[in-house]
């Protein structure tokens, strides 16, 4: 089964939590704080897999987790810092975030790439200790790791991009100029799923074909087979369109250019605007003494303006010279388009981030936010001096403030990440 795209979660590892501890020796007096950090979580990485060509993997498992970072340690011991996941997709992957459908990565030339970051180690209490506080009883909860939905969708890397109806022959000439072997059957949508070949110009020369399953009229609103495939051929530099001048089928090839590059354009003006070789097929089969081609060769030229090739894939006939055609055209072009990171973070949580949400639930007000995630694991309520800074925090963040215009009052009960007490101004 052919798979070009897909929905899945990812999440990066936690920071793992720093640690509350005092060195204990014998014959050493007063060893002070000796709480190790914590380790650093995994990040999410992607990265290209060069034996595939689908996103088949992906159709079961689509929730991809990757470890928290260890927690600090006694004696100074940081905690372990997590191994990335690492997840990896054909090359020609494009990463999209699932809210915004915006570009965040195009795996097509690239290395490793960090689409989510690990959460950072919570800092040990050895790192509180000052001359006026020797004996820290508190340390740093680790940060959260980034998580997000991300479409992954496969957009071929080929050259070229063979289109044209069902039963054209697209197939059969991509088994003549490459290595490739499509299923060949004269029926129409032999072809379920793109076909890529590499395809020998001379001379260590060559280029990348793909046959894209054949398009029918609607193609582009979700009609047919080939909807679903017109993405592979939005990289492609140059569209080969293979139609049947035979008209054994009652087709009629101008028609049918005209409905595929309708189609194309349906799609993308972008795609439809590309430059165009006429591969007119099944040359063998007609009557070229009394065939009147002009009308169809008048159109090619003057309204397509494109490049029009008489070949035959049943007896090979021309084949050598489309490819050449082909590889000289190529020339000319500029390379494969890659697509721009687009996805920019729209909100950065810092330690200057205040933003809280305050909302009333079984009598009592429950306060939750990113800073005050991070800030409640560093808090120890057993200690005075700790929720002393507790409660200067509250004041000084403008937090009690929100709570009297959320209408809390002296009494209340306010609950922040399952520490609950009585509001009292």
């Amino acid at each position: 089964m052919f798979v070009d795209n897909v929905k899945i979660f990812i999440k990066a590892g936690d920071g793992g939590n720093g640690c509350v501890s005092f060195h204990r020796e014998k014959y050493v007096a007063r060893g002070g704080p000796d709480g190790g950090d914590g380790g650093n979580g995994g990040n999410i990485v992607f990265e290209i897999d060069e034996g595939t060509n689908t996103l088949i993997n992906f159709r079961y498992h689509r929730k991809f987790v990757a470890k928290n970072g260890g927690d600090g340690m006694p004696s100074k011991f940081h905690g372990a810092t997590a191994e990335d996941l690492v997840i990896k997709v054909p090359a020609g992957t494009v990463i999209k975030d699932a809210e915004s459908g915006k570009v965040i990565k195009d795996m097509s030339d690239c290395g490793p790439a960090v689409i989510c970051k690990g959460g950072r180690g919570g800092w040990g209490n050895r790192r509180f200790a000052i001359p006026t506080r020797q004996i820290p009883r508190f340390a740093k909860n680790g940060t959260k790791g980034e998580e997000r939905e991300v479409v992954l969708e496969l957009k071929m890397l080929a050259d070229v991009g063979l289109v044209g109806f069902p039963n054209v022959g697209k197939s059969s000439i991509l088994s003549m100029i490459s290595s490739a072997k499509p299923k060949i059957a004269n029926y129409h949508f032999t072809t379920l799923s793109p076909v890529l070949g590499v395809v020998s110009s001379g001379e260590g020369k060559g280029f990348v074909c793909a046959d894209i399953p054949g398009l029918i009229e609607g193609a582009s609103e979700g009609a047919g087979l080939g909807h679903d495939f017109l993405r592979h051929v939005d990289r492609c530099r140059l569209i080969l369109h293979v139609v049947d001048i035979s008209g054994c089928e009652g087709r009629d090839p101008i028609d049918d250019i005209k409905k595929i590059n309708a189609e194309l354009a349906g799609y993308s003006e972008k795609l439809a605007a590309r430059p165009q070789i006429v591969a007119a097929n099944k040359y063998d089969v007609i009557d070229r003494e009394s065939a009147d081609l002009s009308a169809f060769e008048k159109f090619v030229k003057d309204e397509l303006g494109a490049e029009l090739i008489y070949v035959s894939a049943a007896t090979r006939e021309n084949i050598d010279e489309l490819v050449r055609i082909t590889a000289k055209k190529l020339e000319e072009l500029p390379p494969i388009e890659y697509y721009e990171t687009e996805y920019v973070e729209e909100t950065v949580v810092d330690d200057r981030d205040r933003t809280v949400d305050i909302h009333f639930e079984d009598g009592v007000y429950v306060v939750e936010g990113d800073w005050l995630y991070n800030f409640m694991g560093s808090i120890n309520f057993d200690d005075r001096e700790s929720l002393s800074y507790f409660q200067r925090v509250l004041k000084s963040s403008g937090l009690i403030e929100q709570l009297e215009a959320a209408g809390v009052k002296d009494g209340d009960t306010v609950s922040i990440y399952d520490f609950e007490f009585d509001f009292i101004k």
